[in-house]
């Protein structure tokens, strides 16, 4: 079984973490980061499961930059 390393983003959202995989766009959520982490992995193997192989090449995106910026303010 193949093996692809994905980006997970994870953000607080009140009680929740709302997690993304920005090449699939597929989200998922959880109590803890963890939670939330392993809530997305399962949910973009369930979508490369079913997913037709048409709508996971449409979807996919190859090239996703995460960084952090300053900005000044104030």
């Amino acid at each position: 079984m193949a093996t692809t390393v994905y980006t997970a983003i994870i953000e607080k959202e009140g009680d929740l973490y709302g997690a993304l995989c920005p090449e699939l766009d597929v989200a998922s959520q959880g109590a803890t980061v963890e939670e939330a982490t392993s809530n997305l992995r399962e949910a973009v193997e369930l979508f490369l499961e079913c997913a037709d192989p048409q709508e996971i090449k449409r979807r996919l995106r190859t090239d996703v930059f995460v960084t952090r910026i300053e900005a000044k303010h104030g």
